[in-house]
């Protein structure tokens, strides 16, 4: 036998049922401090047991002009916002900024390992059901971060592309965070160091890293912290042309592993390995521990983030407030999406730079040898 079709209330039958006006009724949801407590959940227990949903959410972002969602572009497979823990506590801050706003994030992944042209682009971002985004850290000429300009909304970058012209910016001082870490390998007394960094362009790569590949950098989060420690190397007599640079372009924990592997098979007398990320730094852990090498007592290993993964195991690392960043790119955000500031020809130019620290760790030592 068929089923009879399933009826559910409406903004109408409500008012009827309760003898109220469908304005009352929809004030319950849309305008609650119109209606005082004990009217609004009367309402409510009505319209649940007559199955009423609520109000449309098309329809009523029709009427608002608001989507209810921010949207966070990212350069990178969707499943690494929710793997890579320096991206996990960034949107864990976004959240944060969110919370008690009936705001959702949504997500928008342009993978790295795939071609998009300007038309692509332009269509991932324009589907995007969003009221502005945070551009987290993309590639300074990503076609991605001109089609969100282009689409007009309120935009905020986090970490890169520092000098967007027009865009307010959350980030940190990359060149001058890295430091810590580089000069705690020359007071060591290391002087046969190698560095692994994670992307430096949107070209792939995953070999050593040309002193033209560096200075032509489209990432400059990447570049900024090997030059940093590069600079800091050659303050202490190293000279940084003998320092061996190795990329890993996507940053998950196979290709970090891969990467301690061709640092250090091709560089087997080296006694530390300076990382710009935590999940590099992990990378070469795994590797060592793999290939019986002991840290620090043979290899010193160096990260930066500040992850709680790296922190609970004692990494020594450069603490950057991931989850701040996050906290501070939000609220940014809702503030230019509340004043209706959006990408106009003079936008507010706010940049939050943010401080940074450093966990001294277990795994530097000085060299055996």
């Amino acid at each position: 036998m068929a089923r009879r079709p399933q009826h559910y209330g409406t903004l109408a039958s409500i008012a009827a049922k309760l003898g109220v006006s469908r304005t009352t009724v929809s004030n319950a949801y849309n305008r609650p401090e119109q209606l005082s407590a004990e009217l609004r959940q009367r309402i409510l227990d009505t319209a649940e047991k007559m199955g009423y949903l609520g109000p449309d959410p098309m329809a009523r972002s029709l009427r608002t002009r608001r989507a209810g969602s921010i949207g966070v572009l990212l350069t990178e497979h969707l499943s690494y916002a929710f793997e890579d823990m320096a991206s996990v506590d960034f949107l864990a801050g976004m959240s944060e900024a969110a919370y008690g706003s009936d705001t959702m994030l949504t997500l928008v992944p342009a993978s790295p390992d795939t071609s998009f042209d300007g038309v692509s682009a332009q269509e991932l971002i324009s589907k995007a059901v969003v009221d502005g985004f945070v551009v987290y850290s993309v590639a300074k000429d990503d076609p991605h971060l001109a089609a969100v300009k282009a689409r007009g909304l309120p935009a905020v970058v986090c970490d890169q592309p520092a000098d967007e012209v027009g865009l307010p910016f959350v980030g940190i001082d990359d060149y001058l965070a890295i430091a810590p870490a580089a000069r705690v390998l020359m007071e060591a007394g290391h002087r046969r160091v190698g560095i692994l960094s994670i992307r430096l362009d949107r070209v792939r790569n995953d070999a050593r890293v040309s002193s033209q590949r560096l200075e032509g950098a489209q990432h400059h989060v990447q570049q900024s912290r090997i030059r940093g420690a590069l600079d800091v190397f050659a303050a202490h007599g190293l000279e940084p042309g003998s320092v061996p640079v190795i990329e890993c372009w996507l940053n998950d924990r196979a290709h970090n592993i891969a990467a301690a592997g061709a640092l250090l098979e091709s560089h087997p007398d080296l006694t530390a390995v300076l990382c710009t990320t935590d999940s590099l730094a992990f990378g070469v852990l795994e590797y060592a521990s793999t290939h019986a090498i002991s840290v620090p007592g043979e290899l010193s290993v160096t990260g930066f983030d500040g992850t709680q993964l790296a922190l609970a195991h004692q990494i020594t690392t450069v603490i950057q407030p991931n989850r701040r960043k996050g906290f501070e790119a939000g609220n940014l955000l809702f503030g230019m999406i509340e004043n209706n500031i959006a990408d106009t020809p003079e936008p507010p130019a706010t940049r939050v730079m943010l401080e940074t620290g450093f966990n001294a760790g277990i795994t530097v030592a000085t060299p055996a040898t």
